[in-house]
């Protein structure tokens, strides 16, 4: 029983942060899908602007901001654990290492589609569907595998420890400055995109 007394009582702000960023993500991955579909099966083809903009969101987004808080809050913290949370959580870290790679190679694959020529830019499209169901199945096994064993394995203290130091190490300059880009970027998607996914000129 003194053990289970060491457990969070309710969900640790990081967990619910972690996935409220997942919902975000996912809102882009599947737009960025649909409208990739869309250049295959439609007439009207999707300006390229706007998938830039989406894979420049997934950048500041996903890479600067949201990989490096898993890693350094959550899974340096469950490592203390040796294998049974290395297991785990190693797989997740060489997605997180490659994911900056991945996106440069979207935006290579868009780039030669318009050098080309293409209209559907079917070679995109195919590089897009294959990294949404990495993309999505990595964010899967986070909040199925990682946050389960991450209850289970940490205490109180160590989730009161994870959310001092991810405030604590929060720069409010940057903050702010990160915040207002992410914004920027969201409203030029918005803009730019046709519906469903924005409100710009139909495809």
């Amino acid at each position: 029983m003194a053990l289970e007394s060491k457990r969070p009582t309710a969900m640790p702000k990081v967990l619910d942060i972690i996935r409220d960023e997942h919902r975000s993500i996912y809102a882009v991955l599947d737009g960025l899908r649909y409208l990739a579909r869309h250049n295959l099966t439609s007439e009207s083809t999707i300006d390229p602007k706007v998938f830039r903009a989406m894979l420049n969101y997934l950048e500041i987004y996903a890479e600067r901001l949201h990989h490096p808080k898993e890693d350094q809050y959550l899974f340096s913290a469950l490592r203390q654990f040796g294998p049974q949370a290395e297991a785990v959580i190693a797989g997740l870290e060489r997605d997180h290492a490659g994911g900056e790679r991945a996106l440069r190679d979207l935006d290579h694959s868009l780039a030669r589609c318009e050098a080309a020529g293409e209209k559907r830019y079917t070679a995109f499209a195919n590089a897009v569907e294959e990294f949404v169901r990495d993309y999505l199945e990595h964010m899967k096994k986070e909040e199925v595998k990682v946050f389960p064993l991450a209850l289970k394995l940490l205490t109180s203290g160590d989730w009161a420890a994870i959310d001092g130091a991810y405030n604590n190490n929060r720069d409010p300059f940057i903050a702010a400055q990160e915040k207002r880009d992410l914004s920027e970027i969201l409203d030029r998607i918005v803009r730019l995109a046709p519906p469903p996914v924005g409100v710009g000129p139909a495809a």
